[in-house]
């Protein structure tokens, strides 16, 4: 990393991070700088109720006239200035009101007619205005059009799991259990047009209704069942895996798992095995504990019983010399090596921790450093006298069951009364249904729905033989009602309806509130722009630092200018990347390095040279850690002639302000600039130094994957400490 000219290396991506400052000590605070900003023009008026339509009047003279006089002499359809020909429009039936909506807002703005030419004054302006506003809103009164959506949007799959966690207060993941998404050309899986209901989606969801009520009430399974965590293969386990586990602990798992009912459940663990089947790590005695919401069940002993000669340490498969030990050591390195590590606990219900891990043992061999003695890769590699890892964890059960479950977080979401006696189960259950339908339904229930359920409630109480019984039956069929799996946006009646019953087409009160909270979301949003994009109060000397007046730096100087002005307002995090668009604007080296670095870096230079400076003279540059980054180096040897390859083993980044000691240089390349030889830095290190800037330890900066608390820097990352000021 280096602070000072820049140097340009394959696709290039700039990322910059800002700090707030706090009491004490500075902050950092990030932002990313991305070429594609978007922000929408103008702001939604909104009302709670649509008011009724007034009766329909002519428009005044006076906005003909000045549109005759101002503006039909150049948007006629003779000249057809910018597209537009407004002699065609009637201003009594304003039929194309998107048009007028452009008109009313170059003549709130003042820019029409164009600098030069005839105005109307002031008052005219807002006159004219005003009686074109007030035109259209009553054309849309007498006829209102919401518009409309896709008709149908199944819930996807992700949107399914945190439904069922919101109803049932589950943290349960049922997202491997339903088919997957589609994905609207290969992107986002949650677009109504691309998500199909096939047959398999109507088995699964009734199949899924039935285990998620039957949890979610606490009546017991109908049989045992096993839940797999799984670790995968290329984690190392050398290292404390999760803040849930304990201090002084290495390896395995954490696993938050909702226990059905009170009974007996079985934990058993597998140890991680590589690609031929061996365990890893078994050369020597290690301990593994098992516990219960931080309780010790039991601690085993895994590893050091393995008797005969070894296979070879680099063993990698079938047919490589000495690829097989004495038959005892084969038996206990595939077969016996884990074998019991299980137990059967007593467990009430509801959520409970379940904790897997090693006793961590801090040692060094004594002697000479000698050369570590590995395999081809870690999956291959058995580690022999390395660490053991876990592989997996199976919780099974319930085997013995002490009948349904009395006091769990989903029940206390359900039953939100008890009956004492017979003649008061269903008015309970009504109560509870019409509860839990309102939330599943999105919308308020009515008699209909109500009386649905109930029934079900009865069928499900008379075959269940309790009222448990028959309020689970009721919300399995809620879970596979359309208005559960399905948004249904519905059209107003035809048109010939429409006109004869005005009302009909109008948007539900419920309707409304839902638009006006995405309308002023996107509101706030683009309040913020206008100001933020406003470029016009900054200095001449400014814009020309910058290169917004040079048709080469321009686009990238807009980009470096608006990040700076991002930062000032306080945003966390900006993004700039350079290399988009078509193939001349690409970081694309493979056919000619000179000319396309050259080209790019005109672009950038500039600009970049211009924000840095920029932060230092307004006080920004110590609480901003700017971060140049690249996606890969290039190769010094040639591709093909004039180009360069990609180049992963050695390549220059570097940093500015917000911490970072500058003019200097860390790390060196071999002579041929091909490989980092000094001071390696690899992406973890990077990472590592950069939440440091950031205020954040990496080690305790966490996030829940895969039923463990994983880390952004995964098990390692250093913080380049050379580098800070």
């Amino acid at each position: 990393m280096t602070r000072g000219p820049m140097q340009v290396f394959g696709h290039q991506t700039r990322q910059i991070v800002t700090p707030r400052p706090r009491a004490g000590r500075a902050s950092l605070v990030a932002l990313a700088i991305g070429g594609w900003i978007a922000v929408a023009p103008a702001g939604v008026q909104t009302s709670a109720r649509q008011a009724q339509p007034a009766p329909a009047r002519s428009t005044a003279p006076q906005s003909q006239a000045v549109l005759d006089k101002y503006c039909i002499t150049c948007h006629n359809q003779r000249l057809r200035t910018a597209g537009l020909a407004l002699d065609t429009l009637d201003l009594a039936r304003p039929a194309n009101a998107e048009v007028w909506e452009k008109v009313i807002a170059k003549l709130r703005a003042g820019s029409m007619p164009p600098p030069g030419r005839p105005r109307p004054d002031a008052a005219t302006y807002h006159a004219v205005a005003s009686e074109l506003e007030n035109t259209i809103d009553r054309a849309w009164s007498a006829n209102p059009n919401p518009g409309r959506i896709s008709a149908v949007h199944r819930l996807n799959r992700t949107e399914y799991n945190n439904a069922i966690r919101d109803l049932f207060a589950l943290d349960i993941d049922v997202k491997p259990l339903l088919p997957g998404d589609e994905t609207a050309d290969g992107s986002f899986d949650n677009f109504a047009d691309s998500l199909s209901i096939a047959t398999a989606h109507l088995e699964r969801y009734m199949s899924i209704a039935r285990q998620v009520t039957r949890l979610a009430t606490g009546l017991p399974p109908t049989r045992p069942t096993i839940e797999t965590y799984e670790i995968p293969l290329h984690v190392i386990q050398d290292d404390r895996q999760s803040e849930d586990l304990p201090l002084g602990s290495r390896g395995g798992m954490a696993i938050h798992h909702d226990f059905p009912v009170d009974g007996e459940y079985l934990i058993k663990v597998r140890l991680q095995r590589q690609y031929q089947d061996y365990l890893k790590g078994m050369g020597w005695p290690q301990q593994l504990d098992v516990r219960l919401d931080a309780r010790l069940l039991n601690r085993f002993t895994v590893g050091g019983g393995a008797r005969g000669r070894p296979a070879a340490t680099s063993y990698a498969g079938d047919g490589e010399p000495n690829f097989a030990g004495d038959p005892e050591w084969e038996k206990y390195m595939q077969v016996d090596g884990d074998a019991g590590l299980e137990i059967r606990v007593q467990v009430s219900a509801g959520p409970h921790l379940v904790g897997v891990s090693f006793v961590r043992e801090l040692w060094e061999p004594e002697g000479l450093p000698q050369p570590l003695q590995r395999g081809r890769v870690i999956t291959d590699d058995n580690v022999y006298m390395n660490h053991a890892s876990v592989g997996s964890v199976q919780i099974g059960g319930p085997y013995k069951n002490a009948g349904p479950a009395k006091d769990t977080p989903g029940r206390r979401s359900i039953f939100v009364c008890q009956p004492r006696l017979a003649a008061e189960e269903r008015a309970c259950a009504t109560k509870i249904l019409s509860r839990v339908a309102r939330l599943a339904y999105r919308r308020p229930v009515v008699n209909r729905d109500v009386q649905t359920l109930v029934e079900f409630f009865d069928t499900g109480r008379r075959d269940g033989g309790s009222f448990d019984a028959g309020i689970q039956f009721a919300l399995e069929r809620m879970l596979v009602d359309p208005d559960f799996l399905l948004r249904v946006h519905r059209d107003p009646p035809s048109t010939r309806q429409a006109a004869s019953a005005p009302a009909s087409s109008r948007l539900s009160d419920i309707e409304i509130a839902s638009r006006i909270a995405s309308y002023e979301l996107a509101f706030r949003m683009q309040s913020a722009g206008p100001e933020l994009l406003d470029f016009s109060k900054e200095t001449p000397s400014t814009l020309e630092m910058y290169g917004i007046n040079d048709e080469v730096t321009r686009p990238f100087a807009a980009n470096c200018l608006l990040a700076r002005r991002l930062a000032e307002r306080g945003v966390r995090f900006i993004q700039l990347y350079s290399g988009g668009g078509p193939l001349s604007t690409q970081w694309d080296a493979h056919d000619d390095i000179n000319a396309n670095h050259e080209s790019m870096s005109a672009r950038v230079d500039k600009p970049i040279a211009a924000m840095l400076h920029d932060l230092k003279e307004r006080g920004l540059l110590d609480s901003t850690l700017v971060v140049w980054a690249s996606e890969f180096g290039r190769t010094p040897m040639s591709q093909g002639g004039k180009g360069r390859d990609h180049n992963p083993y050695g390549y220059t980044m570097w940093m500015a302000g917000g911490g970072v000691k500058g003019g200097q240089a860390f790390g060196t390349t071999d002579e041929f600039g091909l490989n980092a030889v000094t001071d390696r830095v690899s992406v973890h290190d990077f990472h590592a130094t950069i939440l440091h800037l950031l205020g954040l330890d990496h080690e305790k900066l966490t996030y829940p994957h895969n039923s463990r608390d994983e880390r952004l820097t995964d098990v390692s990352g250093q913080v380049i400490k050379q580098i800070l000021a």
